[in-house]
């Protein structure tokens, strides 16, 4: 507005003082008409006034369409492009690091015998000759398996820092979910905890939900640290050892080659074999539990202890395991009922050897002991029963040898030999007969003929398994790898009436194509 005005009243100025030196210039035009060089002078000037009249107009036009003009925002500043080799590194909210990952996965199954499964294969339960099931094989798409977590740090002020984890996948299996048509198969905890880390004195504290201590590592004693089989297959190799279960652990690094760890972890006991008349070992779940899903009794945590060992070359691990047992003889109107309890103990040991280092690893680790069936691939049994009900602790030995290869920066190869055994323990029964697992005068006759008798206690599971990782695409929007899988499991029982010891044999074959986003 105050342009506007200035403009008008200068415009205004003007013409008036075009027209007053107008009149006076034509005042002598009067009286002296003949006096042509005045003529052309004053011409000259009124042309003059004249154009910058034409000026003032124009500017005045100019103002007033500016002013009516919409306002346009200022140009973004331009966002450069990430190279193709750059980090992804998180983000900053305040002092906390949320750095998110996992991968998109579609999978695709073929098995020789048919165990209606998803992408986890189960080894204790591979059909024998006797059912349906032996003389088909199953094929299945799913993407299940793809997986999604998040790194909360906190910093680091040089003396301690902390963080929380969580993993998930959609193997979870709600009694509603099927495949026929939504495919509304639900999220499930894969990991979850919070952990806090002293600089200083090299003790860190872990508690939630995370791979057991009990599983290799490959340097130290540190989650997301863990030495896993590189297989599709979500239930690995037969002879690797591990839970994912809730925990509380404790871990003292003294330098770094030497940590020494002890964790408390979840109970769960799996029992098997036939049971003397009135004894329990499960409770149907209920509350937050599946009622469709029974528990075990369970007393005490699982107790486990590790110290691992870093020197200039190779990582070795030796732990130690105690667990225990309980079952109940219900009682009646004429018997008391009782509690039995019992513990197992197992110890075992790991190493990982760089044979050319960033090329070529082989790794390989056991365990044996009392009670150990759960933190098998396997999962064969741990206990059973005596001719009382009391629990009987089953040994078990488990075995895992690998090597995987680097041959570029892009592909990986695997190889893995494993086994999971378990050793028959029964008692005799006094009216005649046998309790316990592997009794030998169980019929097995059957195990091959469809429709036959056959109800065997698995002695034995061995697999071998091949694969690899071939990374398709790395660049600026993360990586995208294929594998491809095919393993042999032997399922073998234990020896039944007249020595019979039937088996069931299963290939397996797998391809994947994962999907990174924007990670290394």
């Amino acid at each position: 507005m105050l342009l506007k005005s200035k403009l008008f009243f200068g415009k205004r100025l003007i013409q008036s003082v075009a027209l007053a030196g107008a009149a006076i210039a034509f005042a002598p035009l009067a009286t002296a008409q003949n006096n042509s060089s005045d003529i052309d002078r004053l011409t000259k000037q009124l042309q003059d006034m004249q154009r910058q009249i034409d000026a003032l107009r124009e500017a005045d036009r100019a103002a007033a369409a500016a002013k009516t003009a919409p306002v346009s925002a200022p140009a973004a500043p331009a966002v450069p492009a990430a190279p193709a080799s750059a980090k992804y590194d998180g983000i900053q909210a305040g002092p906390l690091n949320i750095k998110l990952g996992g991968f998109l996965e579609f999978a695709g199954i073929y098995r020789s015998r048919n165990e209606v499964s998803d992408v986890g294969s189960n080894y204790n339960a591979i059909p024998y000759g006797n059912v349906s099931s032996h003389y088909l094989n199953e094929f299945r798409e799913t993407a299940r398996q793809s997986r999604l977590s998040i790194l909360v740090s906190g910093p680091d002020d040089g003396h301690q820092h902390a963080e929380g984890y969580y993993e998930m996948d959609f193997l979870g299996a709600a009694q509603t979910a099927n495949s026929k048509e939504s495919n509304s198969y639900n999220l499930r905890i894969r990991n979850i905890y919070g952990a806090y880390y002293n600089n200083d004195s090299g003790f860190s504290i872990l508690a939630g939900q995370n791979w057991s201590l009990l599983t290799q590592e490959k340097k130290g004693m540190t989650p997301r640290n863990e030495l896993i089989p590189m297989t599709i297959d979500a239930q690995y190799v037969p002879g690797f050892n591990w839970t994912r279960n809730a925990q509380v652990r404790a871990v003292e690094k003294f330098n770094d080659a030497v940590s020494v760890g002890v964790s408390l972890e979840s109970p769960q006991a799996l029992f098997a074999g036939k049971a003397p008349t009135g004894v329990i070992t499960t409770l149907t779940g209920g509350g937050q539990f599946n009622n469709a899903n029974s528990y075990s009794f369970d007393s005490a945590p699982d107790l486990i202890a590790k110290v691992s060992f870093d020197p200039a070359w190779g990582h070795y691990e030796l732990f130690g395991m105690n667990r225990w047992f309980k079952d109940r003889v219900v009682g009646s109107a004429t018997t008391t009922g009782e509690n039995h309890t019992k513990s197992g103990a197992s110890v075992g040991g790991s190493v990982l050897l760089p044979l050319i280092p960033k090329v070529l690893e082989f790794q390989a680790s056991a365990l044996t002991g009392k009670g150990a069936g759960r933190y098998g691939s396997a999962q064969l049994p741990d206990a059973t029963f005596d001719a009382r009900g009391d629990v009987e602790t089953i040994r078990e030995t488990t075995v895992l040898a690998g090597l995987v290869g680097h041959p570029t920066a892009d592909l990986d190869l695997y190889g893995y030999v494993g086994q999971e055994k378990v050793d028959s323990r029964y008692d005799a029964v006094a009216a005649g007969g046998y309790v316990g697992y592997g009794i030998p005068t169980i019929d097995l006759s059957g195990c091959n003929t469809e429709g036959g008798t056959c109800a065997p206690n698995t002695g034995k599971v061995s697999q071998a398994t091949l694969g690899g990782w071939w990374k398709v695409y790395r660049g600026s929007i993360g990586y995208m790898q294929v594998g491809l899988q095919a393993s042999l499991t032997k399922q073998q029982a234990l020896p039944g009436l007249a020595g019979v010891q039937p088996d069931a044999k299963m290939t397996v074959g797998m391809v994947s194509i994962r999907y990174y986003p924007y990670q290394n």
